[in-house]
């Protein structure tokens, strides 16, 4: 069966092939994120886990920059763009699926101009991006699993075993993937409880059990530090109540999902709750049963801790169809029309404008950002700054170093050293990486999260040795307050102003930790 017809197929692959260039020529020109440049290190030290999130985003970097032979942005983030390219295609066969053309054609459409799945799961390299991939194939898989007299028991069966995998590897992704069976659970015993007496819903279970045993063996090997760490971020016990938090949740949603996306969302889900015959029941009940828990408990959970808004974005993937469904509804002329609808336009036309606002931002500085301004905080408050100057800084701490190594205060083989791992992942892969240093975490697990088991892998610290540290204007951080016990003598040695179009943007600080006097105190597990 052919995926669409002649006339939507053209429509389809010139969407995808625009979106895929916009997102190519990004993914090369932009700098890596604090969190993006942090997870190639899963890709540089692979595991069967991690400290903060399952194995599989930095599996996609080796897979894709065939083990970091390509090791550039662009390569390193070569899965968002194929994985988006995939999901896109995938979300518009679910919809002809379940609708017609007309609904997975909208739903293509509205999946583009998400903020979340184009820049987030689409330019950036994030945990987001494979869960976002195996969770629409886990949606596509439970509702066809689901799909009644449309397909025979052995077919249901058969998907139900691929929904199994897929969860299994969303979940190996990011652990927010086990909502896909939360929401097939409920569906079960609420809609369909003969799957109880089906051996594949078990075996399908089993399936996601196994994928997930490389994480659950590695967290028993280490003290469960991930589950813990991950535990503790959504933590509402003993703490007072925080609307502040809920309603920077609630706008971060909207912004991320996109306005127009985010208020069509949710009048087409109170349009269906309505009127429920505009969608078939099991497709209805299954969607939400997906989306809404993923929303509902994050928002909960923001009403006592702050919690990040991408962590929904899945559920807001899955409510497009959803949405589709519900302007196609209103827009029946559509087969016979080559207009795409004004709400849809709308979408598209303001992450247009996102794309390029944020774009020129990063890397002009165009719109003035309100800045204290102080020496030592210059670009504090202009986040587009976490992408912009680290290019910049290799070639002038490279100077840096080469002078104060000729007059004998430092050696070659000399590493740096921080108490976080940002800046240290942009250290270590804008400035370390192409001088050939080593970099090293001196701190806490709870601020260095994976370098505690990079020191490991590198050797470790010694005493007596000399470190260099480099702090930035954006999160100053003055060595003699983090470190001022621990070593003989600490050297300010140079300032680096990075500029942006002529205008000094933020500043790298640059000190010399002489002589350790004692190792920090690690955990037993590495």
């Amino acid at each position: 069966m052919s995926c669409c017809s002649s006339h939507m197929q053209k429509r389809l692959l010139l969407l995808i092939a625009i979106s895929a260039l916009v997102r190519m020529l990004l993914a090369a020109w932009l700098e890596f994120g604090n969190d993006e440049v942090y997870y190639w290190t899963y890709a540089l030290y692979p595991d069967w886990s991690h400290f903060d999130h399952p194995p599989m985003v930095g599996w996609m970097m080796q897979l894709f920059s065939l083990n970091l032979t390509f090791d550039s942005e662009f390569f390193l983030r070569l899965s968002s763009i194929v994985l988006m390219s995939a999901n896109t295609l995938t979300i518009f066969y679910i919809g002809k699926q379940i609708k017609n053309e007309q609904v997975g054609f909208y739903a293509a459409l509205l999946y583009t101009a998400s903020i979340y799945a184009f820049v987030i799961t689409g330019i950036f390299i994030l945990p987001d991006t494979p869960q976002n991939f195996f969770w629409l194939l886990a949606v596509l898989a439970f509702l066809q699993a689901f799909a009644g007299e449309r397909l025979s028991k052995k077919q249901q069966a058969q998907w139900m075993l691929a929904a199994g995998l897929f969860t299994g590897l969303s979940m190996l992704s990011k652990y927010t993937g086990v909502f896909l069976w939360f929401g097939a659970g409920l569906f079960v015993v609420f809609y369909q409880r003969n799957w109880f007496k089906r051996p594949s819903f078990y075996l399908a279970i089993l399936i996601s059990a196994v994928c997930m045993l490389p994480v659950l063996l590695w967290n028993i090997g280490n003290d469960f530090i991930s589950f813990s760490f991950q535990g503790e971020r959504v933590s509402f016990w003993n703490t007072p109540l925080r609307p502040d938090y809920f309603f920077t949740e609630l706008g971060g949603q909207m912004i991320y999902n996109n306005p127009v996306n985010f208020v069509l969302v949710w009048v087409a889900v109170f349009g269906v709750l309505k009127h429920p015959k505009l969608m078939e029941a099991n497709d209805r009940r299954l969607l939400l049963l997906i989306s809404l828990p993923l929303v509902g408990i994050f928002l909960f959970f923001s009403l006592f801790r702050a919690t990040l808004p991408h962590w929904t974005g899945p559920a807001y993937n899955t409510l497009l169809l959803v949405a589709a469904i519900w302007l196609a509804e209103r827009n029946p002329q559509f087969i016979s029309s080559t207009r795409i609808p004004l709400i849809i336009r709308l979408s598209l036309g303001l992450i247009t404008l996102v794309l390029l606002l944020g774009s020129l931002q990063i890397k002009l500085g165009l719109i003035p950002i309100s800045d204290p301004q102080p020496y030592q905080e210059l670009g504090k408050n202009d986040v587009t700054l976490d992408m912009f100057g680290w290019r910049a800084t290799e070639p002038a701490f490279e100077q840096t170093r080469n002078r104060i190594i000729e007059s004998g205060l430092m050696q070659q083989t000399d590493a740096i050293v921080s108490d976080n791992w940002f800046p240290l992942a942009n250290i270590d892969y804008y400035v370390a990486r192409p001088l050939g240093m080593k970099v090293l975490g001196l701190g806490t697990p709870d601020r260095l999260h994976k370098y505690m088991w990079i020191n490991y892998e590198r050797g470790g610290l010694e005493v007596g040795s000399d470190y260099w540290y480099l702090t930035t204007s954006r999160d100053y951080r003055n060595p003699q307050d983090v470190y001022g016990n621990m070593f003989n003598t600490i050297i300010p040695a140079d300032t680096i102003t990075i500029d942006r179009n002529g205008v000094p943007a933020k500043r790298v600080f640059v000190f010399l930790l002489k002589g350790l006097k004692k190792m920090p105190e690690t955990p037993e597990w590495k």
